[in-house]
């Protein structure tokens, strides 16, 4: 017969902690868990946003091979790959090619599946830890650290409510890292930046999963150390690093640039087109808005205009492709693309705007041109813009020549 003791180790472990407590407690390391994988994992290793002191990192380091049992080097190289070829063929766990579902409940096995290409590891796991303890504890034994953790769990809750803690820490990452930011992150949201690929903001509050909601902003500057952009967003993870910062344990490398303007110079010369060229995508971004504004201008004249049938077309048109004209027509859905053409070729005002675009966009796209070159193109784009006749081109250009 088990002396009562040992049975009430056994039921409650030796904290012996009512269910809320243990609830806390779970939520605290799977937090614990988050901000090792956004900021040591991410931020510091894939990214080389900021240096960590190697107390936090080997920390971090430590903490993951026990909640987790991931290895520095398979992470960094998979999310680096991820980077490389997104939303190709490629991308190790892009929802654009692989299928929403599929990321979303199978995100763990894509990362288990790329973990094991030699391949990826060797081309983009370079510069991560390489060390004794690498080789010989964290690589050497990789499920030993997820057995260390359910035995400690044990220990302190008890049987049956330290394996359902265990079991949460274990299923936390593969649910909210590689299924909600690899699937619902490149599916679902906001976007403020027109970058090449599909990522998205899940929500502006980046507190559950670290500050990786913001994905969008991630991808548009990836070696950003803060995720956030607009003032009502939120990155934990970059207050963490703020404190780390102070307390001189973090060093933070790179930041995405904060667009400065002055007034408008009379016209636009090296300075001003270096730093177009730096916030490119906050220009871009800018456009956008200046795309929505030509569109409501023209849906104003076009209302007013005579009530003919040809003129009742020519608004049908536009207002169908009213969700899809500020962005870039390769990147739509057939379906979308053709709304948008269709809206482009009833109304110049907007083909010319989308034009203008496209123009704008290849100025920093052409790599091979000299710094003259690049000046004299956006200088004779901001003389077309501000010749058109288009307010919304018009204002948009006298901004270009804002940025310092």
């Amino acid at each position: 017969m088990i002396p009562t003791e040992a049975l009430n180790f056994l039921i409650h472990g030796v904290l012996a902690w009512p269910v809320w407590k243990i609830v806390v407690a779970t939520l605290v390391m799977t937090h614990v868990t988050i901000a090792g994988v956004t900021i040591y994992l991410h931020r510091c290793q894939a990214h080389r946003a900021l240096d960590l002191h190697p107390i936090p990192a080997h920390f971090f380091r430590l903490w993951l091979w026990l909640a987790t049992g991931m290895q520095t080097k398979d992470w960094a190289a998979i999310h680096r790959k991820h980077h490389a070829k997104c939303e190709t063929e490629e991308d190790p766990h892009s929802p654009q090619t692989r299928g929403i579902k599929k990321v979303f409940w199978q995100g763990a096995e894509l990362y288990r599946i790329e973990a094991a290409n030699v391949e990826t590891l060797e081309k983009y796991g370079h510069g991560t830890p390489d060390d004794w303890l690498e080789h010989n504890v964290y690589s050497r034994f990789r499920w030993q650290g997820a057995g260390i953790m359910l035995v400690l769990d044990w220990i302190f809750f008890g049987l049956g409510a330290g394996t359902t803690v265990w079991a949460v820490q274990m299923i936390w990452i593969p649910l909210l890292a590689a299924g909600v930011i690899n699937g619902i992150g490149h599916y679902w949201g906001y976007r403020n930046f027109d970058c090449a690929d599909a990522s998205r903001n899940v929500i502006p509050w980046g507190i559950l999963i670290g500050g990786e909601e913001l994905h969008n902003n991630h991808h548009t500057y990836a070696t950003s150390a803060k995720l956030s952009s607009k003032w009502y967003e939120f990155d934990i993870g970059w207050m963490y690093i703020r404190i780390l910062s102070a307390l001189k344990l973090a060093t933070i490398k790179k930041v995405a640039p904060k667009p400065k303007f002055e007034m408008p110079r009379p016209h636009v010369d090296l300075e001003n087109l270096q730093a177009v060229i730096a916030n490119r995508y906050d220009v871009m971004a800018k456009f956008a808005k200046s795309i929505k504004q030509a569109y409501r201008d023209e849906v104003a004249h076009l209302k007013t205009a005579s009530a003919d049938k040809l003129a009742e077309m020519k608004l049908a048109r536009v207002q169908l492709a009213r969700k899809w004209l500020h962005r870039d027509i390769e990147q739509l859905p057939e379906e979308h693309r053709i709304k948008v053409s269709e809206a482009l070729e009833h109304s110049h005002v907007l083909a010319k705007i989308h034009q203008m675009r496209s123009e704008l966009m290849a100025i920093w796209e052409r790599s091979s041109a000299t710094r003259e070159q690049l000046l004299v193109q956006l200088q004779d784009w901001c003389k077309r813009a501000e010749e058109s006749g288009i307010r919304s081109l018009q204002e948009f250009s006298l901004r270009l020549r804002s940025y310092a």
